[in-house]
């Protein structure tokens, strides 16, 4: 499980020795060198090794990529933007604009497999006719967004290639998506790619120099109908980058199995002190709007003085996805007065 989420993550199974469903012959990871990627181009092979220390071999550059869209949103900032032919997690809304998670990706150009947790069409998948499918790793070996009932059809239509996303800071999934984007044939030193990076690196300096200057405890937090969470920054990877910055976030005392956060109920949803609440803002969680019925959440002393700034709890690990974040809380921090 990764955040405020009551769902677990799914673990990667063994993958199964038959056929593929619907296509032909079965393509197949192998080796465990650190080679980060190579090949592409017409008629050359191709390979990347993911955070797995799984080497994906191919006859060529992948050309018909599935991907969780959280990973399409950040390879298209790295430059990928037409191999990606089909998405699987929030995608778009009730309305049909795109899901926060969604961030730049153009939703409208690849097929959805699924749009919330536990769907993903296999038969939709199959048709794709996949070369590679591509997903975060919030836990050693767990696929996130892969079902695992049908986790191992999945597995054997195509490689799949995972990137570490939890308990290590961002800069590094950050770095290895761009590596990926490159083995996929992105540009690295594309204007666009090169100026997030900037935007990025000077957001990074100013909160540091902030928070040198603004004593505020900030406690990263998620709300469900029934529990409080807070969670972790030893474990969630953008928390630990922050943290890095010096950042001062509370830490949960018991955090629950897998360590992202500590669940309390809403009679308890004081037990911590904060100046400023950095709040889970994915379409499956709750709002501020939402929460104004439970009388320990407009007890907060956070809440009273109305600083609460939305917090993107699964964050696109790009240099244009993760510089509004730095900035955004940077913001927060200098608004907010000591109230805790």
């Amino acid at each position: 499980m990764h955040q405020a989420r009551a769902l677990p993550l799914s673990r990667r199974g063994l993958l199964a020795a038959g056929g593929a469903v619907g296509l032909g012959a079965l393509l197949t990871a192998c080796g465990d060198n650190n080679d980060s990627g190579s090949g592409g181009g017409n008629g050359g092979s191709w390979s990347f090794t993911d955070d797995r220390k799984k080497k994906i071999s191919l006859d060529g550059r992948p050309q018909h990529i599935v991907a969780y869209i959280g990973s399409a949103a950040a390879l298209y900032d790295f430059g990928i933007e037409r191999q990606i032919t089909g998405v699987f997690g929030p995608t778009t809304l009730k309305n049909g604009k795109p899901d926060v998670q969604a961030g730049d990706f153009p939703v409208d150009r690849a097929t959805s497999l699924g749009n919330t947790w536990g769907q993903f069409n296999v038969e939709k998948y199959a048709s794709l006719s996949p070369d590679l499918l591509i997903t975060n790793m919030y836990d050693p070996g767990a696929l996130f967004y892969i079902p695992d009932d049908s986790k191992k059809k999945i597995l054997q239509l195509a490689p799949s290639a995972a990137i570490s996303t939890g308990r290590i800071s961002m800069l590094e999934p950050i770095k290895r998506y761009a590596a990926l984007a490159e083995a996929l044939g992105a540009d690295p030193k594309a204007k666009k790619v090169t100026e997030a990076k900037e935007r990025f690196e000077k957001a990074s300096e100013t909160l540091r120099k902030t928070v040198k200057s603004h004593k505020i405890k900030v406690m990263a937090c998620s709300a469900s109908a029934d529990l409080f969470y807070v969670s972790d920054p030893k474990i969630n990877a953008d928390l630990i980058y922050f943290s890095e910055l010096g950042v001062d976030f509370v830490v949960p005392e018991h955090t629950d199995k897998g360590g992202y956060f500590e669940s309390l109920s809403w009679e308890n949803a004081d037990k911590y002190d904060a100046d400023v609440l950095f709040l889970d803002n994915r379409t499956a969680t709750l709002q501020p709007k939402d929460l104004t019925a439970k009388p320990t959440w407009s007890k907060l002393p956070a809440v009273k003085a109305r600083q609460i700034a939305p917090w993107s709890s699964e964050p696109r690990f790009s240099y244009a996805g993760a510089a509004p974040l730095v900035e955004a809380l940077t913001k927060a921090i200098q608004d907010a007065k000591k109230v805790s």
